[in-house]
């Protein structure tokens, strides 16, 4: 199937004039090389967050935060807000 669909490319693509050929690889080129660069980008950026996750240092700082969002957790602030509650409020 995939070799068809090729084939059918390569018919269209031989119609076009050597001007709109040479655009076409280029714009294949850059659209390539772009994935290619995004790919390397998504790696390394994983790597680091692993990298973060394991640091002892990173994980008692987030523990730190933990606890002090806890208090705020508590006292009910991470409630939903109530618009039956804030009108009586306001009249």
């Amino acid at each position: 199937m995939h070799s068809t669909i090729l084939n059918q490319i390569e018919e269209m693509v031989g119609c076009l004039s050597r001007r709109e050929q040479l655009r076409l690889i280029e714009q294949l080129a850059h659209r390539l090389r772009e994935g290619s660069k995004n790919s390397d980008v998504s790696r390394q950026s994983n790597s680091q967050l692993v990298a973060m996750a394991a640091d002892a240092e990173v994980q008692a700082e987030l523990q730190k935060i933990d606890h002090e969002f806890g208090v705020t957790e508590a006292d009910g602030l991470e409630s939903s807000y109530n618009p039956k509650i804030n009108n009586r409020s306001q009249k």
